[in-house]
């Protein structure tokens, strides 16, 4: 098979702080076959999308540097050594990028119509005109409905899965030979990323372009890809046709990463994590299955019922409207057990979690919790269940304040709730939770930003625990993670739920993990319940179309069906 792109050898270093030098990458080496879809694959800091913007050298100049030798070579050319005027008309041109995020790509002072239509001009021969036609075209080629009204739409008046469409309209304006594909459905609900993948895929054949996918998510690749390259700490562990990873994988890593993610088949005690499988010899998996389900002798601590939020919205210079956000939502969360809350963005599920908490104010219904309706109390009486209910949200970094340190975002919420007696025992209760959570010591001394991902999530659970909560509220608190990061606060979460019988709020677009946390499963749309049932019934048997369509839309790997097929 004809390579489109050549990889050979590429060394990547970045100048940090004090003179300090950080290898990126190292030694790394893959193809691209032409017409093909080729899958990067591995967790944040494996290099994976530094390996990807060396191709189109959107790397930052002052910090990095790439070593002499290292080659990307591209029809003949080494991309690295090509003058700038001539990597500016490939750019866009032969090769272009979707990035993870298009809200901090796509200008917001411009309407969508006007960004396609400049990439068209830059690019090609066309008149403003002939631009402003075909990115009308290519709007409507990706999907965009009523096309020549939403030319004249702005970013923001686009949703998430219509803001990334219009990015890979742009992406795809010039017939680009690689289209460059950046974590593009993260953060999107399974049925918005299924109706992405389906895109990509579906241009990829008819443009014959090749892609090079980079995700986190073993699942996905094997819904997209041809060819796997796995990488760690900036080195390639493995790679190979897709069929191969899947069905044989060779390294540790890439077994690791293939079982740190839940599936709808099964719900061990516990996750495998990459420690599970990077040591000398495989540890322990822990194949027994955990039970799950509501019972009708439980002891339910929440009762909701018929939730309702509105939100008033300006139409007009004078005028508002009022906005259903949650209409009429009833359930009951029973002591030691999970409620996960899934749905589409917009379904209302996180509305729900804050209105609980006050956050905002309900519309109607009540909320009893242990008997007593929350929506009733004064600010003063409810000061004391706030103790009570505590919430993660889905960032922690933008939930932690920056300006402290571990120890004080931990104490803190002590000493406004008057927990522990002096200063000493409240230090001596943050060490022993920080600990609880899986922190060393020192992270007392330390701000947010030392920080990975996954380890402030840790501390966000650590400040929710100081507590000593009755409900915690998990806002897609692990939606953002890796793989391996993700499993590793799964299992903690169901450690505390076991050691504490904390009861949990579970909001997620992600239904595996919902089916592993669960034992009840509330589905909602556009602000109404549409089901809610057990996780295994629900699964199994789903009464109502839209569950049916979420289930159908999760990523499933590779599997049987698709190898025939």
């Amino acid at each position: 098979m004809e390579n489109l792109i050549s990889v050979q050898n590429l060394n990547v270093k970045f100048r940090l702080d004090g003179g300090k030098i950080f290898e990126a990458v190292k030694g790394v080496s893959f193809d691209i076959p032409k017409n093909s879809t080729v899958a990067l694959v591995g967790e944040s800091g494996s290099g994976k999308s530094v390996s990807a913007m060396s191709i189109i050298r959107l790397l930052p100049k002052e910090q990095a540097i790439v070593s002499p030798d290292s080659q990307v070579l591209f029809e003949g050319r080494n991309l690295l050594t090509v003058p700038e005027s001539d990597m500016r008309a490939i750019r866009g041109g032969a090769i272009s990028v979707i990035f993870q995020e298009p809200m901090t790509s796509l200008n917001p002072v411009f309407t969508c119509g006007e960004q396609i239509a400049e990439m068209l001009r830059l690019h090609t021969s066309l008149t403003s005109k002939q631009a402003w036609a075909r990115a009308e075209e290519l709007l409507n080629e990706v999907g965009i409905p009523n096309p020549h009204l939403r030319m004249r739409s702005y970013p923001h008046e686009m949703s998430g899965g219509q803001q990334q469409r219009v990015m890979i309209a742009m992406a795809i304006a010039c017939e680009p030979k690689l289209l460059i594909a950046d974590e593009p459905t993260t953060a999107l609900d399974v049925t918005i990323q299924k109706q992405i993948l389906d895109l990509i895929a579906a241009l990829q054949e008819k443009h014959h372009m090749s892609v090079l996918f980079i995700t986190h998510d073993l699942a996905v690749v094997g819904e997209i890809a041809n060819h796997v390259v796995v990488m760690q700490s900036g080195e390639i562990q493995e790679k190979g046709v897709v069929k191969d990873i899947f069905e044989r994988p060779q390294h540790p890593y890439t077994k690791a990463l293939l079982s740190c993610r839940p599936n709808v088949e099964s719900r061990p005690m516990r996750l495998p994590v990459i420690e599970d499988f990077m040591g000398e010899g495989l540890k322990p998996v822990h194949t027994e299955q955990r039970l799950r389900g509501f019972k009708p002798e439980d002891n339910f601590i929440l009762e909701v019922k018929n939730l309702s939020k509105h939100f008033k919205l300006k139409d007009g210079l004078f005028k508002t409207r009022d906005v259903p956000a949650v209409a009429s939502a009833s359930f009951k969360l029973a002591k030691g057990k999970t409620l996960g809350l899934v749905g589409e963005s917009g379904s209302g599920k996180t509305t729900v979690g804050l209105t609980l908490m006050r956050l905002h104010d309900a519309t109607g219904g009540e909320v009893l919790f242990d008997g007593v309706d929350l929506l009733k109390l004064s600010e003063r009486d409810f000061m004391k269940y706030k103790r009570r209910i505590q919430i993660v949200f889905q960032n922690p970094y933008a939930s932690l304040n920056p300006r402290f340190t571990v120890g004080q975002i931990l104490i803190e919420p002590m000493k406004i709730h008057g927990i522990g007696k002096n200063d000493d025992e409240r230090v001596a209760m943050a060490m022993a939770l920080l600990k609880r959570v899986g922190m060393p010591e020192v992270s007392f001394y330390k701000y947010p930003h030392e920080f990975s991902g996954g380890q402030r999530q840790r501390v966000a659970i650590a400040r929710c625990l100081t507590m000593k909560p009755d409900v915690l509220i998990c806002d897609e608190s692990v939606s953002a993670l890796d793989v391996s990061v993700q499993a590793q606060v799964l299992n903690l979460l169901q450690d505390l739920q076991d050691e504490y019988q904390m009861s949990y709020i579970f909001i997620s677009h992600d239904l595996a993990v919902v089916k592993y946390i669960s034992d009840q499963v509330m589905v909602m749309s556009e602000g109404n319940v549409i089901e809610v049932a057990n996780a295994d019934d629900i699964y199994l048997n789903p009464q109502q179309e839209y569950t049916r369509k979420l289930l159908g839309s999760i990523p499933k790997g590779w599997h049987a069906e698709k190898a025939a097929a």
